[in-house]
């Protein structure tokens, strides 16, 4: 995640140098903590839990469990992530149901930030949990307040009570009272009310929010606060707590570029859990607050529990197995390929699954300049294709692959390279399905005959071209006959992952120049 972008990488920087020691003296293990303070202050942690935080790591890390491990630095590492773990909470909270419907929410906060949207989040989360419930609200006081919450309610899926126009107009006591009664009505099993907030604490906001409390008696007061406001999200908590007391806190904004302090705070500081993060724009932006995973997360070591879950959401279990029998025999087409892209783009943001991956840190610079639409433009190819080129790739001659790029707005050499990959990765999962072990290029021919070549003798390899493309293949047999290497267009080879090359300028000959070698060499 953003939020923690600097945190992760003063925290990589600083187990690296471990890495080189065999052996941790007394004076490493304080450098290291020193290093691990300075980058806590940058990011905006309280000063107390800093404290709290690198006293045990230094006692643990002066300890046993170092001095007598194989390997000193993993062992750092390792002792770091269990406090990190332990001052974001220790053990996930989930929400706790009544055991007599409605179950009642009760959203509190700063104006701005951003309960409302929030509230829509949580609706459209517990809506694909198999709940019923309903928005209330009760913000009578910010203007709009009232009209935004139908309005995210409208794109959530879920009814919204707003009896009061709001702007001032309306007692937010009673139409909290009311909206817990017409949800008992109405059968709904969960009612989320959202509430006034004010640009700073004052007395006025936390009596009202107060009011709302006892009047509603809710099942669960989640606090709502923007994770990029650091050092003063300690007061305000603290403040919120006083007056009117919560029993879970949601970070909101967590996909920000600020130091993020407040998600290392507030727990340490309260004593009450991080149970949701919104992570974005989009309603579904929004996931429980898991702290193992988050302290894997900002120490690079990845979430793949949370990528698991995105998935086991976005794809379909009997696709899924419909996929792997086509996999196993040659029946997987372009038209299955644009419906496992089309299922891979349901998963949301593919940078931010990207980043969840072990690792992830060391490859910032390619992830920013990863393009998203690379996936559109590659749906667009495959669309311009008629049904028959889509299931059987090999009547793509020539003219089809011009025809084909002028009507994706693309270029020939972008088709070729997709359809290039698409055999690649039928070929390689065929294999895969098969129980074999794919030959992975710049990885050479596994042992055993496994992924590469087989246990005989090898086989001469055939002189001449086999390129899919006819005027690719023409210039390169042309080459070899007269004894040179061919000479491939810049980006002829390359490509990213989806098979498609980079900008036009930097990827091969224009529509015209195939369309004109294509007719000289009668194809």
């Amino acid at each position: 995640m953003a939020t923690f972008g600097n945190l992760s990488d003063r925290l990589a920087e600083t187990f690296k140098n471990l890495r080189t020691k065999g052996k941790l003296s007394a004076a490493d293990v304080d450098g290291t903590v020193r290093e691990i303070r300075r980058a806590l202050l940058d990011a905006d942690v309280a000063l107390e839990v800093v404290k709290d935080f690198t006293g045990k790591v230094r006692e643990r890390a002066l300890g046993d469990e170092v001095s007598k491990a194989l390997n000193p630095a993993q062992q750092v590492v390792k002792i770091v992530n269990e406090e990190l773990v332990e001052i974001l909470g220790g053990q996930q909270r989930r929400l706790e149901f009544a055991k007599k419907p409605p179950t009642i929410i009760m959203l509190a906060g700063l104006q701005g930030a951003g309960k409302t949207t929030l509230a829509g989040k949580l609706a459209k989360w517990l809506v694909k949990d198999g709940h019923t419930p309903i928005l209330v609200a009760a913000d009578l006081q910010r203007p709009n307040a009232v009209t935004q919450l139908e309005v995210v309610g409208a794109q959530a899926g879920v009814p919204v009570y707003a009896p009061e126009p709001g702007n001032g107009v309306g007692n937010p006591v009673k139409v909290a009272r009311d909206g817990v009664k017409f949800a008992q009505q109405k059968m709904h099993d969960v009612v989320i009310v959202d509430t006034a907030g004010r640009l700073g604490v004052d007395a006025e906001m936390m009596k009202q929010a107060a009011d709302i409390r006892k009047a509603i008696d809710p099942d669960e007061v989640l606090f709502v606060i923007d994770a990029m406001i650091g050092q003063d999200a300690v007061a305000t908590a603290k403040a919120f707590q006083d007056g009117v007391d919560f029993t879970g806190v949601v970070l909101s904004k967590l996909d920000g570029d600020a130091r993020g302090g407040a998600a290392l705070s507030v727990a340490s500081i309260t004593g009450r859990p991080i149970m949701f993060a919104s992570t974005g724009e989009s309603l579904d932006d929004f996931e429980p607050f898991h702290p193992d995973r988050m302290a894997s997360r900002i120490l690079d070591l990845g979430d793949i529990l949370t990528l698991i879950e995105q998935a086991q959401g976005a794809f379909d279990e009997d696709e899924a197995r419909k996929m792997a029998e086509k996999f196993s025999t040659d029946s997987f087409t372009l038209d299955d390929f644009l419906g496992q892209m089309q299922q891979l783009r349901n998963m949301g943001s593919i940078k931010k699954m990207m980043s969840m991956l072990p690792g992830a840190g060391a490859m910032k610079q390619q992830l920013e300049n990863f393009d998203e639409r690379e996936i559109v433009r590659t749906e667009a190819i495959i669309q311009s294709m008629t049904k028959a080129e889509r299931t059987t790739p090999k009547l793509l001659n020539g003219s089809r692959r011009l025809r084909i790029a002028r009507g994706a707005g693309s270029t020939v050499t972008e088709v070729n390279q997709l359809v290039s990959r698409f055999e690649q990765a039928a070929k390689m999962m065929k294999t895969v399905a098969k129980g074999g072990m794919p030959n992975i290029p710049g990885m050479g021919p596994v042992p055993g005959g496994m992924g590469g070549g087989g246990r005989g003798k090898p086989q001469p390899k055939k002189k001449g071209s086999k390129s899919g493309n006819p005027a690719k293949r023409a210039a390169e047999n042309l080459a070899l006959a007269s004894g040179e290497k061919a000479a491939l267009p810049p980006g002829a080879g390359g490509g990213t992952g989806f098979g498609l090359g980079g900008s036009k300028k930097a990827g091969g000959p224009t529509e015209d120049e195939m369309a004109a070698l294509q007719k000289m060499l009668g194809r």
